[in-house]
């Protein structure tokens, strides 16, 4: 067995159990956890110290678990994803089968489709829902770019914390935020 298909298992298992895993995610490192606990989520805020009023971020496998969570996807939707130059969140007005402790204070739902990270998308697809996916960082810090820059106050609180990709030294920064409005319409919220 493959040391990725391991740390694979290790996350799932954890994140399946309700806890809240330190991971490498298709853009910075993540904290996370199963976006459909909402003990779990609960959880996030209080590593992060962050306001229960924020939104968090949530990962999907591909279309067809998104249409899970969003009502309305714009017909263009798949299409618009795969023409993405760099990982983008959208944030959907009419979320559906997802605790109220994901959910911005409009009830809007961020999403993101995770592409090109092996790790990432083959957790998702394990744990068969959406992850939690929000800056290993204390509310307010700058996001860490690789795992050397994850305060070790953040390692202590979290769960468990992912093998994969720790060495990796290449900065990343987070992913581009798209608000999908009425009538279909897209805004940028973060470039």
């Amino acid at each position: 067995m493959s040391q990725l298909v391991k740390e694979i298992q290790a996350a799932e298992e954890e994140v399946l159990l309700g806890n809240v895993i330190l991971y490498p995610t298709d853009t910075v490192w993540g904290i996370g956890c199963d976006a459909e606990n909402a003990e779990a989520v609960r959880k996030i805020f209080k590593i992060k110290e962050r306001e229960e009023s924020k939104a968090l971020i949530l990962l999907v496998a591909d279309q067809e678990m998104l249409q899970r969570y969003v009502k309305n996807l714009p017909e263009d939707f798949e299409e618009l994803v795969r023409r993405q130059e760099r990982p983008t969140t959208y944030v959907f007005p009419e979320p559906q089968n997802l605790p109220e402790e994901v959910l911005a204070e409009d009830g809007t739902v961020a999403i993101r489709v995770v592409q090109g990270d092996e790790f990432c998308h083959r957790l998702i697809r394990q744990v068969a829902r959406p992850i939690v996916s929000t800056s290993a960082n204390i509310s307010g810090a700058p996001s860490p770019k690789t795992f050397a820059d994850v305060s070790e106050e953040i390692k202590e609180r979290v769960d468990f914390v992912v093998n994969w990709r720790r060495d990796d030294d290449m900065a990343s920064r987070p992913s581009r935020i798209v608000k999908i409005e009425a009538g279909g319409r897209q805004r940028v919220i973060r470039e």
